[in-house]
């Protein structure tokens, strides 16, 4: 997994990693979010390719406790991947019949035949009818399947978060005003319609990335949020393992310093991360406290690729210097062997200080070839 802003912050080193214990995973993280919840899955179109990756998704979701409703207006293509299809009806029974079939097989395909509008209109479109249908059932999230895999902006980089305010804004702060394509603005559109109504989140992403944007932090595609999605609070002992695990993948790819079991120890202690909606972790910081010289030290700072855009660094930081000024120091600093990171910490109010300015009690057993590397950051508190 990539990391960004690229933040590693030097953390003190008296031993090797230690590996007893580090079992976190991922999937099953995401897997106990959607145990005993239904999912909504819309495919819009035919997929290019098979569709074994859906057939494995849904199948390891019904072994987790998950079931999946599976909507689209084309009958074959249901029929290719469950074996019940209802064709929902507005007036009655068929959302008990669904129920029923879904606690029997775990599964289950909705055709969707576009209808005219109430007007007499033109017909709805398959997103609009498929918002009803969600909307009607309550699920929590529904996940949009076409061939586009993600939404773009202008510059054709991937957008992987909006939530609500960026879908309802306008003119050059709106985020979604930078989409790539009229079909993508018009598809958010759609999609600002469904979190209105109800559903908490959308995703949009490929058949290919589908298991990617369910079960990794990374992600495949867009995920669209009806609330604010970014939280910043301290780790309570439930988001330690997930935690380690982010820790432990910026020892692996060399933004962090490698810690003895005691130190991360101590670090989950004083550690805090920012959440998206309220559950996922998409950073992590920790304040190690120098209460004698009147400082506090950033550590353990890193953040995932997926939210590169979202400015989850600077929330980290930002909520490391109101408990630093809280508890009445003087001084925050951080350490670092990287100079993208140097950067991105005066961006932050930082300034590069000497070594000479950094209690010396950071420098105890602190490797040597590292101390001729490292550079110091330094922020006055009021």
């Amino acid at each position: 997994m990539e990391v960004s802003p690229g933040i590693g912050v030097g953390m003190r080193h008296t031993g090797p990693m230690v590996e007893k214990g580090w079992t976190f995973s991922e999937r099953e993280f995401y897997l106990s979010e959607f145990r005993g919840r239904t999912l909504g899955i819309a495919l819009a179109e035919f997929p290019s390719g098979s569709f074994d990756g859906l057939d494995s998704v849904i199948a390891e979701l019904a072994k987790n406790g998950t079931r999946c409703v599976v909507v689209s207006p084309i009958r074959e293509l249901l029929e290719a991947v469950v074996s019940t299809v209802i064709v929902p009806e507005r007036e009655t029974g068929w959302v008990g019949g669904l129920w029923r079939n879904l606690r029997d097989e775990m599964s289950v395909g909705l055709w969707v035949v576009p209808e005219t509008s109430e007007s007499g209109g033109a017909p709805k479109t398959f997103a609009a009818s498929c918002g009803a249908i969600v909307s009607e059932l309550r699920l929590a999230k529904l996940v949009w399947i076409d061939g586009r895999g993600s939404l773009r902006d202008a510059s054709g980089q991937r957008i992987s978060l909006l939530d609500h305010s960026d879908l309802s804004g306008s003119g050059e702060t709106s985020r979604a005003m930078a989409l790539d394509s009229p079909a993508d603005k018009e598809l958010v559109g759609e999609i600002r319609d469904l979190l209105e109504g109800g559903i908490a989140s959308v995703n949009i992403c490929s058949l290919a990335g589908l298991a990617d944007e369910l079960f990794t932090y990374a992600g495949s595609g867009t995920l669209l949020t009806r609330n604010r999605y970014l939280e910043v609070r301290r780790l309570g002992v439930d988001d330690f393992d997930a935690a380690t695990d982010l820790i432990a993948r910026g020892v692996e790819e060399g933004f962090l310093t490698p810690r003895s079991e005691a130190q991360i120890e101590r670090t989950l202690g004083n550690a805090f991360g920012v959440f998206v909606e309220g559950r996922f972790l998409a950073g992590v910081g920790a304040l190690m406290d120098y209460a004698a010289n009147g400082a506090a030290e950033i550590v353990s700072l890193y953040t995932v690729t997926r939210f590169a855009g979202e400015g989850v660094g600077g929330h980290l930081v930002g909520f490391a210097v109101e408990r630093a000024q809280a508890a009445g120091y003087a001084q925050i600093f951080a350490c670092t062997t990287s100079s993208r990171v140097e950067k991105f910490f005066v961006r932050e109010g930082f300034a590069l200080v000497g070594g000479d300015s950094i209690p010396d009690e950071k420098w105890m057993n602190y490797p040597p070839d590292r101390r001729e590397r490292v550079r110091c950051l330094s922020r006055a508190l009021d």
